[in-house]
């Protein structure tokens, strides 16, 4: 992904990102947690241009939960209520055993992406995830068995260093996920993203987030860069200063962006046919 893939009008992929594991209704009254609420923020989005929905799954009080059938409850509500947008489970854990790190990727049918924390983050003060080289390559594996294409989260340079040790080992097109924000995810500075896709083998497809207030500039910047973006309440709460978005004015705001820029909003279909995915 180039400049010149904007000039070209490459069609961009749009992921509305709903939930998240941190935090909770505490934080935003709407931040849809039960399966029912994230199939009909799951509709919002698909209706409004995200081509990829991108899945965390709650307990009923609440809290983070992994297990296959949390999220199999999930992708059949999510199923049900929208048409053909690509869904992707997350497996990022923070302070999760690495035991439960495999659950979202056993739901029946398979998602078809799931992403892959490329190594260790601190989330928060008291929170942190190690991402060892070892969970790493058995949650590939997993992924490979089960035709699941792999987002690789690079939080940090560290992390970039780790997913292009492996991009061999990748089907192709290969996708990485550059993360710009606080804590140990890479400062959020026009320059470091310029930096990041000029260190990308040709051929390589790369998404944005940027976290908080740094969401809207960052994703704009991917797409002049020919790039792919995320946005949603997981990576921010607000539409802008003290006003609470949703996910639904999040995702039509990037697509109207996208738009004005030149830069066609992906299909189901098309994001399918540019990332490599089985199909739904």
């Amino acid at each position: 992904m180039t400049y010149g893939d904007y000039l070209d009008g490459k069609p961009t992929v749009i992921t509305a990102a709903l939930t998240g594991g941190v935090h909770g209704k505490e934080a935003h009254p709407d931040l849809p947690e039960a399966p029912e609420e994230i199939a009909s923020a799951a509709a919002a989005c698909e209706a409004a241009g995200a081509s990829v929905l991108h899945l965390h799954a709650r307990r009923e009080n609440g809290e983070r939960a992994f297990s296959a059938e949390r999220f199999q409850e999930i992708d059949d509500a999510v199923r049900d209520a929208t048409d053909d947008a690509v869904l992707q489970h997350s497996t990022g854990g923070t302070a999760a055993p690495d035991a439960l790190r495999h659950e979202p990727l056993r739901t029946d049918p398979a998602p078809e992406m799931a992403s892959l924390d490329m190594g260790p983050l601190n989330r928060y003060d008291r929170l942190t995830s190690e991402n060892t080289r070892e969970l790493v390559a058995s949650l590939h594996a997993a992924m490979k068995e089960r035709d699941i294409k792999p987002e690789l989260e690079v939080f940090n340079d560290g992390h970039l260093n780790e997913s292009l040790a492996i991009l061999d080992d990748l089907d192709e097109p290969q996708y990485l996920n550059f993360l710009f924000g606080g804590g140990t995810t890479s400062p959020p500075h026009p320059r470091n993203l310029i930096n990041r896709v000029e260190a990308l083998p040709e051929g390589v497809e790369f998404n944005v987030i940027g976290f908080g207030p740094h969401q809207l500039p960052m994703t704009t910047q991917s797409l002049l860069l020919g790039g792919h973006v995320r946005v949603g309440l997981e990576d921010n709460r607000y539409y802008e200063r003290g006003e609470l978005a949703t996910n639904e004015q999040l995702v039509a705001r990037t697509a109207r962006i996208a738009e004005e820029l030149g830069r066609p909003v992906a299909t189901p279909e098309e994001t399918r046919e540019l990332l490599g995915l089985r199909g739904r």
